[in-house]
This record gives structure tokens, sequence and C-alpha cells, in this order.
């Protein structure tokens, strides 16, 4: 993608016209970033608080990361649903206490409706309209991802402000030894000096390339610290 491509990932015009598409079957098309669920859960399993904890969890922009389900396959509520998102897969393991969040009005108008039972706001990540504090965990798959753009070793400056904003909010809303869980295919040699900057994180990287051949995939594991 060109980089003025790469600049449109990170405007809700892009995102709502994508959500917005329909397959040729007259379905609404789904998107699956990066890793199902299947293929993240032991991740999950050790970095998440027992479920009877009821940890807060937010959903840094969300969209409709979803999956066909399988024949059968019931909602949190018992339904029969087509679509199952990564916020419902946890629900579904006993984690009751979440909010995800979009900058798309139109996905979340969608998951709404998927997902009725669950909680959705439209909220823009790097300017978050929630209390300091109050989240035990934060989750982004590909949503960091998609503010880069430009050279990986010297980003421009509208991608490093963004970045210092986003990383700004979350840990503003992180309860102390809160974790940001960060999905993301991009290289940590990178990542590192963005999120890392202010000095404010305990951070374990784990790759997750699943054999020769596969795309190589990393996960984030950072935790909160308050210590002066």
């Amino acid at each position: 993608m060109s980089n003025d491509s790469l600049k449109e990932l990170g405007t809700p015009e892009y995102w709502n016209k994508r959500y917005d598409d329909t397959s040729k079957d007259g379905e609404k098309a789904s998107h699956e970033w990066f890793r199902t669920f299947a293929q993240l859960r032991s991740f999950f399993e050790k970095e998440l608080p027992a479920a009877e904890t009821h940890p807060r969890i937010l959903h840094l922009g969300c969209g409709d990361s979803v999956r066909k389900k399988t024949l059968g396959r019931k909602d949190e509520m018992g339904k029969e649903m087509k679509l199952i998102t990564l916020t419902a897969d946890l629900f579904n393991l006993h984690y009751t206490n979440q909010l995800s969040v979009d900058f798309s009005d139109v996905v979340i108008t969608q998951m709404k409706a998927q997902h009725p039972h669950l909680e959705w706001r439209v909220e823009d990540v790097r300017k978050l309209e929630l209390e300091d504090s109050s989240f035990d965990i934060a989750i982004d798959k590909g949503t960091l991802d998609a503010m880069l753009y430009g050279s990986p070793w010297d980003p421009p400056d509208e991608v490093r402000n963004r970045i210092r904003q986003y990383v700004n909010e979350v840990w503003r809303i992180l309860k102390p030894k809160g974790k940001w869980l960060y999905v993301t295919y991009r290289q940590p040699h990178f990542m590192k000096p963005l999120l890392l900057s202010g000095g404010r994180w305990e951070l374990v990287v784990e790759d997750l390339q699943d054999g020769p051949g596969s795309l190589e995939y990393f996960t984030f594991a950072m935790t909160k610290d308050c210590t002066e």
C-alpha cells in the first residue's frame, strides 16, 4: 500500500466505508485481523486474570474482528448467531465485564445489533472519554498497526504523535499493574522505542510464528509501572 493509503487507515471515514461493504452473497463482509481467537487463546489464558475476579477489560479499536460460527454455535445468551467476536469469545469464558470501543460508528452499530447484551461504544483510542485507572486489561489486535505509515526506522512526526497520544491514554485508563495486551506483525525492534519511550511499562514479548514459512506475529504484554 502507498503512504497515502496507509494514512487512510487512521481515519474513521475509511473504516466506515470498509465495514459498510457487503459481500457478493449479500451478507456483510467480515474482517479477521491477524490471529483467530483459537490461535491466541493460550496467550489470553496466560495473561488475563481469572474470570471469577471480574476484571474490567477494554477492547481498543474492536472492529468486527470476527469468524464464522461453527454449526449450531450459540451466542452468550444461548441464541443462534452468524458471527463470533473476540469480545464474545471472552464472554463465553465468563469474562463478563468488558467494553469494546471503535471510532467507526458503523461497526459499533453493527456489533450492538449482533451482540446487544455486550457493551459497545464509539470512542477514539487517542482521546478516550473514560475515567482514569478504571480498567484492569486493555486489548489491541491490530489497532496500533493501523496508525503506522512511512519508514519503520524513522516514522513521520504525525505517526509518533498519534502513538504517543494512544500510549498515554492506555496508560491513563489502566489501573496500577494493569496490563495492555497487544498483538502485532510489526517487528519488536521497531515497536519498542515507540511504546516504551516514557519508560512506564514492564514488557514481555513473545513470537507467535506457527512454523517455517508462516507469517510472524508477536504478542506484547505490557504492565503499567507506577513507580517513580
